[in-house]
Order: C-alpha cells, then sequence, then structure tokens
C-alpha cells in the first residue's frame, strides 16, 4: 500500500526544506509506502531551486515535481497533485509548517483497519498539545464554515477546513472537483458526502 502525499507550494522558500526533511522521516503504519507531490504554483521566490536542492540531496526519497506556469491557487495545485498520485490513499501537507506529518498514522489507522475510505482531521479535538486558534478564526471555521457544510450535507465534522484529509485514491480520483482556490474544502465535502455508502 502506498501513500500519495500531495504538498501545494506557492511561495515557501522558506518552509519547503524542512515540511520535506519531516516527511522523509515519517514512518507509515503497516509498511505504507510513500511518494511526495509537490505543485509549485508559479511561486515567485526560490521555492523551486531550494526543492531542487533538497531533491538532489536526497535522491533516495520519491519525490514529484510539478510546476503550474501561471498561479492557480490551492485547489488548482491540489488537482495536479491527485491527477500525479500513483498511491492508494491521498493526503494533503500544506508546506507552511501548520501541521505536523507525524500525525499521518493517526489518519491512517481507520483505513488500514477497513472502518473507514475518507478521514477529516480536526483542529478542534483531540487529546494532545494543538497550536491555540485566535476566537474569530475558530468562530469562523467551526461555528460558520463547518457548521454550513454540516448542515447541508448531514454531516458532523468538528472542522470540515482543516488541511488534513485523507481519501481512498479511487475516491478523490473518481470526483469531478472544478473548485480552483479555497472553494475547495467545501467542493470536495460535499461531492464526498453524496457518495452512497461512503464511510467518513
Amino acid at each position: 500500500m502506498k501513500l500519495s502525499i500531495i504538498v501545494p507550494a506557492y511561495n515557501e522558500e522558506r518552509t519547503i526544506r524542512q515540511v520535506l526533511a519531516r516527511l522523509a522521516e515519517v514512518r507509515l503504519i503497516n509498511n505504507f509506502d510513500k511518494e511526495i507531490i509537490v505543485v509549485n504554483d508559479a511561486s515567485k521566490d526560490n521555492t523551486e531551486a531550494v526543492l531542487f536542492g533538497f531533491m538532489e540531496e536526497n535522491p533516495g526519497l520519491d519525490i514529484r515535481y510539478v510546476k503550474h506556469e501561471h498561479n492557480q491557487g490551492k485547489g488548482a495545485a491540489l488537482h495536479s497533485g491527485i491527477r500525479q498520485a500513483s498511491g492508494d490513499y491521498v493526503i494533503v501537507q500544506d508546506a507552511d509548517l501548520e501541521y505536523d506529518p507525524h500525525e499521518f498514522n493517526i489518519l491512517l489507522k481507520p483505513v488500514a483497519d477497513g472502518h473507514a475510505d475518507v478521514v477529516y482531521g480536526s483542529r478542534f479535538i483531540g487529546g494532545k498539545p494543538h497550536r491555540i486558534l485566535f476566537f474569530w478564526h475558530t468562530i469562523g471555521n467551526k461555528l460558520v464554515l463547518t457548521f454550513l457544510s454540516n448542515m447541508f450535507n448531514n454531516l458532523n465534522l468538528t472542522d470540515m477546513e482543516t488541511c488534513y484529509k485523507l481519501f481512498r485514491a479511487d475516491i478523490i480520483k473518481g470526483l469531478t472537483l472544478k473548485e480552483k482556490r479555497f472553494g475547495f474544502e467545501p467542493e470536495v465535502t460535499a461531492k464526498i458526502a453524496k457518495i452512497p455508502r461512503i464511510r467518513i
């Protein structure tokens, strides 16, 4: 089994090396292999040079590179990464270091145990130490966006906007996704929720 890790990047020269180093360190449960797909959404800084330097220093790491000639948005970067993914499961890792890739195994466990097809992480629950979110950020994400998503899709998520969503590859590749910017999150959630007998 293999996990495809999509890293959308736009002007991430300060963090791309650290993110890739953390991804390289992660040991996945059940002997999952991993591939890393970095999608550079037309960065104007040195993201590409830093990435190429890391790839040269780590030739044994399975990293693929996709470059957009024009900035299209995070959703478009994810579309490109999903098309390139060859793994059995797909997850997104933002390049800004907000999320810790060592948590991948928490999301992989329900699918590896055969209990889920899609797993959503949450910044709002869990017994581990976590970053404190600003009050209005929490209200906007949890009480407005997630609430509306749950209401319209008949779900009970705690954090629809979380970066960490793990999908069975055949499911995410089978969706017709159109949103090219941050509308990707509600679009993918709504389309996943409509799949009969989906286990989220």
